[in-house]
């Protein structure tokens, strides 16, 4: 994860149309009527540019330059937003964020209008619970929300949520 490196990425089986990529370590993509992004967002021990696409001398300036795009872009859409936030947004145990970056996320989550549906899910260590999300319109309905194990494949699981859009 180094400078000119792709940091996410939207899969589709269904077709899709690229969006412009509302930060660096994001990707965005409209499929159907519904914008997808995928994001990352930075951790405590993150670095900052050139190297890295954060900008800010601290977490919380890093995370606001990098959801307020985030925000711009999926204003007025329906939008499904994810990745890893680097951020257990439940409580517990937490190393690699902290409560003005989960304020920073809280808040573009509540002015798009949408809910975290893995908020609860558990990460991989039993101390905690997950820092990769995905949010949903609040109006949609949660009928799956899991973690399943990839390891021996990355240093984070698969969430999957299944949801019937009202």
């Amino acid at each position: 994860m180094t400078h000119e490196k792709y940091w996410s990425a939207i899969l589709s089986t269904n077709e899709l149309s690229p969006l412009p990529d509302p930060h660096t370590a994001s990707a965005a993509a409209l499929i159907g009527d519904v914008v997808f992004c995928s994001s990352i967002l930075p951790w405590a021990t993150c670095g900052s540019e050139p190297a890295q696409p954060w900008r800010g001398s601290n977490l919380e300036e890093k995370t606001k330059a990098a959801v307020e795009p985030i925000k711009r872009l999926l204003k007025n859409q329906k939008a499904v937003w994810g990745g890893d936030w680097n951020r257990n947004l439940y409580g517990g145990w937490e190393h690699v964020g902290s409560q003005a970056m989960q304020d920073a996320i809280d808040s573009v989550v509540n002015s798009l209008g949408l809910c975290v549906a893995t908020r609860e899910l558990p990460h991989r260590l039993d101390c905690s619970h997950t820092i990769d999300h995905i949010a949903i319109p609040k109006v949609w309905i949660v009928d799956d929300a899991r973690r399943v194990s990839a390891i021996g494949l990355s240093d984070h699981d698969l969430y999957f949520i299944e949801v019937q859009q009202t």
